[in-house]
């Protein structure tokens, strides 16, 4: 657990609303969005031995584990596009799908749901194979097994804790 209780970027203040497709104005292109208006920053892909400077990527663990997963998804893209490492993009895809499979679940869709849960396991064994149990303070095998059952049914994603 982080030191701030149950935050890893306690500065970052969470959007208004978390979006769900078809119920929400869309964040950046609807003028009620959460984030209209809003100019998008650089973002540069963290060292993945160095994780815990990386704001945007903690801050995305925080926005899903808050149940905030279209806007982790962002986050974690934004990192995905600025990254030239094959393992790190692996793991943020991993992440994005893990946020997808999330967003999947709040619609009720759960062959949706199913299918990216089932793919960000699989994405995380690919990155345990060429990393480790560990990377970039994740435990991946362990939330690769948990994001196996959350394809299968589940109240809610499994949470991410970093080492």
């Amino acid at each position: 657990m982080p030191a701030s209780g149950d935050r890893y970027a306690p500065r970052r203040p969470f959007p208004a609303y978390a979006y769900l497709p078809g119920r929400d104005p869309h964040p950046t292109r609807h003028p009620d969005g959460h984030s209209h208006g809003v100019e998008e920053i650089e973002v540069v892909a963290p060292n993945p031995g160095l994780y815990a400077e990386c704001e945007d990527y903690l801050y995305g663990i925080d926005l899903y584990n808050h149940d905030y997963h279209w806007e982790a998804h962002e986050v974690w893209e934004a990192l995905w596009h600025a990254s030239g490492d094959s393992v790190q993009r692996e793991h943020l895809q991993a992440l994005i799908q893990a946020a997808a499979a999330g967003v999947q679940h709040r619609l009720g869709r759960d062959k949706g749901r199913s299918r990216l849960a089932r793919r960000a396991s699989e994405r995380l064994r690919t990155v345990e194979r060429e990393a480790g149990r560990v990377y970039m303070g994740v435990q991946v095998s362990r939330l690769a097994t948990e994001l196996g059952r959350f394809a299968f049914g589940g109240d809610r994603p499994p949470r991410i804790y970093l080492l």
